[in-house]
This record gives C-alpha cells, sequence and structure tokens, in this order.
C-alpha cells in the first residue's frame, strides 16, 4: 500500500495569493482613507477644545499685562500649565487645556496627524507664533490680545496623516479648505497656512495687509492664499 501525499497544488496557491492581494487592494485604501478622516474629525475637535480653553483663560483673565481689568488671550504653554503666562511667575494651576499642548516644537503643536500653531497679535495685527519651545515670542499687544487670537491646523504629511487645513479664532467657527486650490500645500512644517504677503492671513479676505490676524474671514469664499474657505458644520 502506497501513503497518498496531500497538499496544495501550485494553481491553488496561485489562486489564494491572488485573492488575497484583491482584498488588499480594496483593504488598504479603505483603512487609509478611514485614518485620514479620523484625523480630520480629531483635528476639528481639537481647535473647538482649543476655542473653550481660550474662552476660559481669558474670563478668568489669567494674563493681563496692561492691568486694565480685561483678560488676556493665551499660547499653548500658557493655556496648558507648561509656563507662567505672561506677567506671572507660576503656570496657572490647573491649566485649561491638556497637558499634550505643553510639547512645543518650532511654534507647533503635534497631534493626531496634524500641526497645530497659536497666534496672538502684535501692535498692528500681525500675527505672532509660539516660540520654538513654547515660550512667548514678545511683542504681544496687551490690548488686542484682549479680543484677538488665531490658530491653524494643517495635516503633518498631506494624504498621510490628512488633507484638509482648518482654521479658528475667537469668533469660534471652525473654517477649513480642501487644501488643493490654495497657492501653495500645507504639509508639515515647511509649509505653513500663509497668505499671498507670506504671512498667517490665509484664511483672511484678500487685501489683509501681511500677517494680520486681524479682518475680515473668507467665509464661503477665496481666502488671502487663494483657496475657498468654508465653515465646518
Amino acid at each position: 500500500m502506497t501513503k497518498r501525499e496531500s497538499g496544495f497544488t501550485l494553481i491553488e496557491l496561485m489562486i489564494v495569493v491572488a485573492i488575497i492581494a484583491i482584498i488588499a487592494s480594496i483593504a488598504i485604501p479603505n483603512l487609509l482613507s478611514a485614518r485620514l478622516n479620523a484625523n480630520e474629525t480629531a483635528a476639528i475637535a481639537t481647535l473647538r477644545n482649543i476655542s473653550s480653553a481660550q474662552a476660559q483663560f481669558q474670563a478668568g483673565a489669567k494674563v493681563d499685562e496692561d492691568s486694565d481689568g480685561a483678560g488676556e488671550f493665551g499660547y499653548f504653554a500658557e493655556l496648558s500649565g507648561g509656563l507662567a503666562p505672561r506677567g506671572r511667575t507660576d503656570p496657572i494651576n490647573p491649566p485649561v487645556l491638556s497637558g499634550a499642548f505643553r510639547i512645543v516644537n518650532s511654534g507647533f503643536v503635534s497631534r493626531s496627524g496634524y500641526l497645530f500653531c497659536m497666534l496672538l497679535p502684535n501692535s498692528t495685527g500681525i500675527g505672532l507664533p509660539e516660540a520654538g519651545g513654547g515660550g512667548t515670542p514678545g511683542g504681544v499687544d496687551p490690548d488686542l490680545a484682549e479680543t484677538t487670537w488665531a490658530c491653524y491646523a494643517w495635516p503633518a504629511s498631506y494624504q498621510t496623516s490628512g488633507n484638509r487645513c482648518f482654521f479658528i479664532n475667537q469668533a469660534g467657527d471652525v473654517l477649513q479648505s480642501d487644501n488643493t486650490n490654495s497657492g501653495q500645500l500645507y504639509s508639515g512644517t515647511g509649509t505653513t497656512p500663509s497668505g499671498s504677503s507670506g504671512g498667517w492671513s490665509a484664511a483672511f479676505m484678500p487685501g489683509t495687509t501681511g500677517n494680520s490676524i486681524v479682518g475680515v474671514l473668507a467665509v464661503g469664499t477665496i481666502g488671502n492664499d487663494g483657496g475657498r474657505w468654508l465653515t465646518v458644520n
């Protein structure tokens, strides 16, 4: 009696490999798309949390450099208790923003595949980003900082960690740009949301001077960077 050998034939193995390849070609793009959507949703939620934190920080007068009784808005390191707010010697306790925002590199905070940059105005309305390690850059105008702040969020790696670019300021509405029609593609630290003058006025109406974050927002229309900015519902 001879022992019958069993196993897969070459054709059967090729069929199995082909089926796996087909499943992978369908599943991988869907997984990537799901991750991009999740990162973008997280970025929107983060901006709304930042808006709430700024309102709480300002209402509590955590910073009042000109001693006029009106609180001023803050940077990430100040909001999160990482550094003492301007004009104070100790960090606020409890902080109004997660401790994760204490890690500021080159003026940006990285969260869930997105970079966030906080801006406060100087005396002419120019948006000053946070200092490299989270410190105050200097030159923030106490009066304008009582009414004005802005924050952008854009992908750390376009089409890998996210697609859209987002913006929020003291008005509390999140704006979005599809990040395809602007003058430059926002991706990573090398291509920050800038306007036609190379500043931080991307989400503002054309004509906004340089880096100014004081002006009319481009809600539903073309912004200073050539992209269309829409309200996130």
